[in-house]
């Protein structure tokens, strides 16, 4: 059977055939490492030594993000975990800095190149082509977002609109005047456009987009959410663009054929799934536990067992219907977004969903409001009412809601409505929490 796929060769592969790629690369990757990375071969120690296979992997300490930004505030800007030398490094990013100071992340030509290959993958899968004209909408100031997804959409064949943000008058325009079929950004973005077309007696539809692809933001496996975007817009919402700056700017997206997540890097990362124990688990259906990453050939800043914080679980392992043969997978929350409330650990994707199931109640704005240092004994929430719903209706409104949260996170929740449009839209990521 033939298969719609940007790479083919590699994408049908199967398990055991991936497996020796990656051992390969690594054999590669672990010797360039331990011979160019000062930050490794004083992490390691002895281990600097030894042959390391990938099922030894075990053997090696994680790298914690805390380590990493230690590194660069000590040898700026880079860190002393950067494996080449200066004169190498064609690219500079920087991290959005919302768990601490920003990273500087510099990147080769070989990275450039292989993370464009991978994320053009995610954007294929994801149903772009060559016939589409894709608007870019994410920040193109440092942040990986802007110049690095940019390329990947010009990698699945794409003509790529290099919009940015800001001026969303310029940009309603700009998508009827140049016939553009799809969006990129975050999934919040479009209510700040619907929000513009209203005001102005527009209907979303009209701009006749056939594809949405959104990434940088939790909620997209929830059904609720896209069905109400999609019948807003009249586009297809795929979730195109899961990643990491650190790691990967984008090596996992959906295909029509899945809700969930299609890993597309494995010739550029090896993946671990942690228990509770901090202890690798295989990779198979019903596996949750928190992402772990190693390159397998980065060149500038290599990382070796990379805590993410991400938490995932994991849906599929077997081939797809649309020929892919990587793992599937969710992102269910951050272990650093985690909060306690009476003994529960709560993740703001669960309220998420919860407020995104009642879309006849809500506009799916909201926050979380974390008040001093916990643990809370409720989960505290400002909701936006949804559009055409009367202040008569708030209360019946908040009470369905705070039972939506207590029945998705599994705790008490306090839930106080607002006005539509109440609460900021952004044109890059929407925090979730609140804290005071």
């Amino acid at each position: 059977m033939k298969f719609d796929l940007l790479h083919p060769e590699f994408e049908t592969l199967p398990e055991k055939e991936i497996r020796d790629l990656q051992e390969k690369l690594w054999e590669q990757q672990w010797g360039y490492v331990r011979s160019t990375s000062a930050f490794y071969k004083e992490k390691l120690g002895v281990a600097d030594d030894r042959n390391i296979t990938l099922h030894d992997l075990e053997a090696l300490p994680f790298t914690e993000k805390e380590e990493v930004r230690r590194s660069q505030e000590e040898s700026y800007p880079f860190g002393t975990y950067i494996a080449c030398g200066n004169e190498k490094v064609v690219r500079v990013h920087r991290t959005s800095g919302t768990t601490g100071r920003p990273l500087q992340l510099a990147n080769s030509r070989r990275d450039v190149d292989l993370i464009a290959v991978v994320g053009g993958r995610a954007q294929f899968s994801a149903g772009l082509r060559s016939t589409d004209r894709v608007v870019h909408c994410l920040n193109y100031c440092q942040w990986t977002g802007g110049v690095t997804d940019h390329m990947t959409l010009e990698e699945a064949g794409a003509a790529v609109v290099p919009f940015g943000v800001g001026n969303t008058k310029l940009l309603l325009d700009t998508i009827t005047d140049l016939g553009v079929t799809a969006i990129s950004c975050t999934p919040s973005y479009p209510a700040l456009l619907e929000k513009l077309l209203r005001a102005e007696g527009k209907n979303p539809r009209d701009l006749k987009l056939r594809l949405g692809l959104f990434g940088g933001e939790a909620g997209l496996d929830n059904l609720e959410f896209r069905t109400s975007m999609e019948d807003i817009w009249g586009f297809s919402v795929r979730n195109a663009n899961y990643g990491m700056s650190e790691v990967l700017s984008n090596f996992a997206s959906q295909c029509d054929y899945s809700n969930d997540l299609h890993f597309h890097g494995a010739d550029a990362l090896f993946i671990e799934i942690l228990d509770a124990q901090n202890r690798s688990q295989s990779i198979q259906e019903g596996t949750t536990g928190e992402l772990v990453c190693t390159h397998l050939a980065k060149e500038c800043q290599p990382l070796v067992r990379f805590k993410t914080r991400d938490v995932i679980s994991v849906t599929g392992t077997g081939p797809c219907e649309c020929g892919r043969t990587g793992f599937r997978f969710r992102v269910t929350g951050r272990t650093d977004d985690m909060f306690n409330v009476r003994g529960i650990n709560i993740f703001p994707s669960a309220v998420q969903k919860a407020i995104f199931s009642r879309p006849d109640l809500s506009s799916g704005q909201f926050r979380i409001v974390l008040e001093g240092a916990g643990p809370w004994d409720r989960i505290r929430v400002r909701a936006e009412a949804a559009a055409g719903l009367g202040e008569e209706a708030y209360e019946y409104a908040r009470t369905a809601l705070e039972t939506a949260i207590r029945t998705f996170a599994g705790a008490t929740a306090d839930v106080t409505m607002l006005p539509i449009d109440s609460l900021p839209r952004t044109d890059g990521k929407t925090a979730l929490i609140e804290r005071k």
